[in-house]
């Protein structure tokens, strides 16, 4: 049987999963998401951790019609690549009308369940993106 991590393990290990927490460069200022512990850009080492507000445009995306096991509930869904405000691309599920989503739509981060490890497993939250 594989290994399920606890809910509070689940949480420390990846901040990033449930807010958007990055990293900034001290050297060059880039910012990044998922966080980096080297800039890519400058190669530098020094960063440090940086909210991001939430908001962004939607550069790319596509419908999915179907949908791996585990997100089949959710079929047909959006999704796609947002730009930050601040600059990084992010992929992303992308919730709300279809008739909204274009590209060039203004997006913002909302909270959301992504999926559970079964009945009595661990329900997975998270970032998604919806177009305002």
């Amino acid at each position: 049987m594989p290994h399920r991590g606890s809910v509070p393990m689940s949480w420390r290990m990846a901040k990033h999963r449930y807010a958007l927490v990055g990293t900034r460069c001290l050297e060059c200022g880039e910012k990044h998401f998922p966080p980096r512990r080297v800039c890519p850009g400058c190669r530098s080492e020094k960063t440090e951790r940086f909210s991001f507000a939430g908001g962004g445009v939607i550069e790319s995306f596509t419908v999915i019609h179907t949908a791996p096991d585990g997100f089949d509930l959710y079929s047909p869904y959006i999704v796609g690549l947002v730009r930050l405000s601040e600059g990084p691309v992010i992929s992303s599920h992308i919730v709300g009308t279809k008739e909204r989503v274009k590209i060039g739509s203004s997006v913002r981060a909302v909270f959301r369940k992504i999926h559970e490890d079964g009945k009595s497993g661990v329900i997975n939250y998270g970032f998604k993106f919806e177009t305002i």
